[in-house]
């Protein structure tokens, strides 16, 4: 009898703590700007009907920030809460077999902390943090390329993906989707149907989004302009699943798609929904996954209990913003000077919106710093766990900005990286933003389609850049060499920052 109660009490207090946590429901999109969203940009001519009712049902923020200008190391950051800089090969672009993973064994991740805490996790879409092939005498292969691809041993489990760094279940593809030596979905740690000839390319649409295609092997089940459909209903299934088998249990479900990057392979519901050309219908596909997801949540009764997070992982990329610029009048990057790969704003501010009913406000906007690596502190203190000093090393707790709460900034500064990793590096500082190097980089504006919106230099003889944001906000005079204390303070700061391996206390 006494052994029953226990057993009772311990379930009645298990039951209790569940249902003070959160679902939660990250979605990332790739590569989509902070104009390419109507409720970020009036003059989109995009419509996104669901991530408008997002934002109007949470907090838009209008100063949030991807840490690097790239996907790889974007999401490292996601994941782990440091910028990835500070760990080796952390610029790093992986592609095809590309690896191993970013993550080091051990090393504190959202989805693991999450699980400690005892919730259900599921990754759906594109992971790209690096992971591990093994050929057929068993050694690792680590490395892009079709030939690298024709090397692997699909009978062995793949090594370092999402399953290792702290999720349950994973469906999606180790790199970019549709621009990739390897067109083949992962299931768990293992590719159940391998890749089996090469992508004809000639079966593809043609268009100036339709460029960004590798001549990869690609596997049966792989249709190259549905896997955004094909990741939506692994996650809806999964939310029905959830809700089916352990409607006590807090779940985690991050949800990484494929749109909007290149190439604008809309799925054929999609295709010509917008007056803005295959991009504008891209954009309007993540759109409706936005609506889909969050109709399986309410389905479900979920949606209230459920924080839902919407970002992108850096700018917009340089063949949608100069063909959407000339044929539509469309500006992904808007007001931003830059894209993806560059340091300037346009390269990593991004969307980024919160639902959660009860606790954040509807209808509402902050103007907060904020970085994607804040994430994970600030999922720590909803859930009422501490962060140990060597984890997260980037990350800063937003709670009291979704409460409402925060009267000052909550970040002393915001590093960046742009293309080049830690030769590429960016400090903000209230409205004072020190680029440690000249021009972008990332893309080069001297030459080819991006000519024609290189800005004329203010300051040549500089070695490096200083914007005033809250004057200048779109980057167009250098104040280095007006401005040599403030240049002085946040490049000592930037190296303090790399000496001491951290931002966050």
């Amino acid at each position: 009898m006494k052994s029953f109660v226990l057993l009772f009490s311990s379930f009645v207090f298990c039951q209790t703590t569940f249902s003070a946590l959160p679902n939660i429901l990250l979605i990332l999109a790739d590569d989509l700007g902070y104009g390419d969203v109507r409720c970020y940009n009036a003059d989109s001519k995009v419509p996104t009907p669901n991530i408008d009712k997002l934002a109007a049902e949470g907090m838009r923020f209008t100063d949030a920030h991807s840490p690097a200008t790239v996907c790889t190391p974007s999401r490292y950051s996601l994941m782990t809460g440091q910028t990835a800089f500070r760990v080796p090969n952390g610029g790093t672009i992986f592609t095809g077999a590309g690896g191993p993973s970013l993550i080091a064994k051990g090393r504190l991740t959202l989805p693991v902390m999450l699980k400690q805490q005892g919730y259900a996790t599921a990754a759906v879409g594109k992971w790209h943090v690096g992971l591990t092939f093994r050929d057929a005498e068993g050694k690792p292969i680590h490395a892009g390329g079709l030939e690298a691809i024709r090397r692997i041993d699909f009978s062995r489990r793949i090594e370092g993906g999402p399953l290792d760094h702290g999720f349950d279940h994973f469906f999606g593809t180790a790199c970019c989707p549709t621009t990739d030596w390897l067109y083949a979905f992962i299931d768990g740690d293992r590719i159940p149907t391998p890749p089996t000839s090469p992508l004809d390319r000639s079966t593809l649409p043609k268009h100036p989004y339709a460029n960004d295609c590798r001549s990869g092997l690609i596997a049966p089940d792989f249709d190259m302009q549905e896997v955004d459909m094909q990741f939506l209903k692994k996650s809806r299934d999964f939310i029905a699943q959830h809700a089916r088998t352990s409607p006590e249990q807090p779940f985690f479900l991050y949800h990484a798609t494929q749109s909007v990057h290149l190439p604008s392979f809309a799925g054929k519901d999609f295709r010509g929904k917008t007056q803005a050309g295959p991009h504008g219908d891209f954009i309007a596909e993540f759109d409706h996954i936005v609506g889909e997801l969050m109709r399986e949540l309410n389905q479900h009764g979920l949606a209230d209990n459920t924080l839902v997070i919407l970002s992108s992982d850096n700018g917009p990329e340089v063949a949608s913003i100069v063909h959407m610029r000339a044929d539509h009048a469309h500006d992904g990057a808007k007001p931003w000077r830059g894209i993806k790969r560059d340091a300037w704003e346009g390269g990593h501010r991004v969307p980024f919106i919160v639902r959660w009913p009860g606790k954040v406000k509807a209808g509402t906007t902050s103007d907060q710093t904020l970085c994607l690596t804040d994430i994970l502190a600030t999922v720590a203190a909803i859930i009422g766990t501490e962060l140990p000093h060597d984890a997260a090393e980037d990350s800063f707790n937003l709670l009291p900005a979704l409460e409402g709460t925060a009267t000052a900034p909550i970040r002393p500064y915001l590093l960046t990286q742009a293309f080049g990793g830690q030769r590429t590096l960016s400090i903000r500082r209230g409205q004072w933003k020190y680029i440690a190097h000249r021009g972008s980089g990332g893309n080069n504006y001297d030459k080819g389609e991006l000519k024609p919106f290189s800005l004329p230099e203010t300051d040549p003889e500089a070695p490096a850049q200083l914007y005033d944001l809250a004057n200048d906000p779109g980057e167009t005079t250098n104040l280095y060499s007006q401005k040599p204390e403030i240049v002085k303070e946040l490049h000592a700061l930037l190296e303090q920052s790399k000496t001491t391996g951290r931002s966050r206390p």
